[in-house]
């Protein structure tokens, strides 16, 4: 269950969620985003859960991913565990923004690409096989676009896990999981060429079909029972943070969302990242590198809300709470959606 507290209107719910039996579906949606059965059918599993049939479970999933409610059911992968990313921002001038926006989206590497309120207009997430290949995509966009671009890689977690709590229930210790502030290894593992297969064919999600793992399979050349194992490996490894279903916030009611961020010292910065993960209104929270002189922030977090003031409140109050305003800081409210995917840090050139 994802960690975030809110709540989806019972009214209208069955037009909003689809599905034959409104509380049943809802249960799938809501309980599933981690946990995902790594079985043979594991669709006919989460049905024997939710008290549906298999092939509504599997009508469900479909409708969701049509009306864009569900991004994927699959994996979502561990930042600096394979390949590299980076968080990069540009300033587009205006006139030439959504033209700007096309090119970078067009990158299959790039997963994440918004506008936000700031002279830095435009920030994406760039995933690649390599950070080489990642210097490739970044010099690109600024030699067809012109504008320079900030690379802002991740250098210490505290909460990375976008799920969402559409029942508004209290926290979990499983929720919880990802707050440790521990950073990861720097060194990105390399995966051998048989997992990089599975990895390429996982990247869409699971084919909803009734035996997914089995069609990854054949894509991969392994056998099922391959399939789930090294998933239940990478999952014991940390390479992948969660495996189930992956929804979209902003279909899901929550349109308003902000990237808060602050110039804090850095030996205060593992503190500060803590308690900003604990705070239930908190989605993300992380340290990046700063990037001087444009950028002079090293600690971030996400707040997603149903509304703009909400946000703000919230953001405020965990401030004002931990005398975070201390220090220099900025409020980005995002204002257009131009890409969101999952990460493909392999394409079809890193065969």
């Amino acid at each position: 269950m994802g960690r975030h507290g809110a709540h989806v209107l019972e009214s209208g719910a069955a037009q909003t969620f689809g599905g034959p039996a409104c509380s049943r579906t809802f249960r799938l949606l809501n309980d599933f985003q981690r946990g995902f059965p790594l079985v043979s059918r594991p669709f006919a599993a989460l049905a024997d859960e939710c008290g549906l049939r298999e092939d509504e479970v599997l009508d469900a999933l479909r409708a969701w991913q049509a009306s864009g409610v569900v991004s994927r059911v699959g994996a979502v992968f561990a930042p600096r565990r394979i390949g590299a990313s980076a968080l990069a921002a540009l300033a587009a001038p205006a006139e030439r923004l959504e033209e700007i926006a096309a090119r970078v989206s067009a990158i299959a590497e790039v997963n994440h690409n918004y506008q936000r309120e700031h002279a830095y207009n435009l920030w994406f997430v760039v995933t690649a096989a390599s950070p080489g290949r990642l210097r490739e995509i970044v010099d690109g966009i600024e030699r067809d676009t012109g504008c320079a671009v900030i690379v802002l890689p991740l250098e210490e977690e505290f909460h990375i896990d976008l799920g969402f709590d559409l029942a508004g229930a209290a926290r979990t210790a499983n929720a919880c999981a990802t707050s440790s502030a521990q950073a990861i290894s720097a060194a990105a593992c390399a995966l051998p060429e048989l997992e990089r297969g599975l990895m390429r064919a996982l990247q869409e999600g699971l084919p909803l079909r009734s035996q997914p793992f089995d069609v990854l399979g054949r894509k991969a050349g392994l056998r099922e029972a391959m399939v789930i194992e090294m998933i239940e490996r990478w999952l014991a490894d940390g390479i992948v943070k969660r495996f189930g279903i992956v929804v979209r916030h902003h279909e899901l009611g929550f349109r308003a969302n902000a990237m808060c961020v602050w110039d804090v010292p850095d030996e205060e910065v593992g503190r500060l990242g803590r308690l900003l993960a604990a705070e239930p209104a908190v989605t993300l929270c992380y340290r990046r590198r700063r990037a001087l002189p444009g950028w002079r922030y090293n600690l971030f977090c996400m707040i997603h809300g149903r509304s703009r003031d909400a946000v703000r409140m919230a953001r405020d109050d965990m401030a004002r709470r931990h005398g975070l305003d201390l220090w220099m800081h900025e409020v980005l409210f995002s204002c257009r959606r131009f890409k969101q995917q999952g990460a493909c840090y392999l394409t079809d050139s890193d065969k």
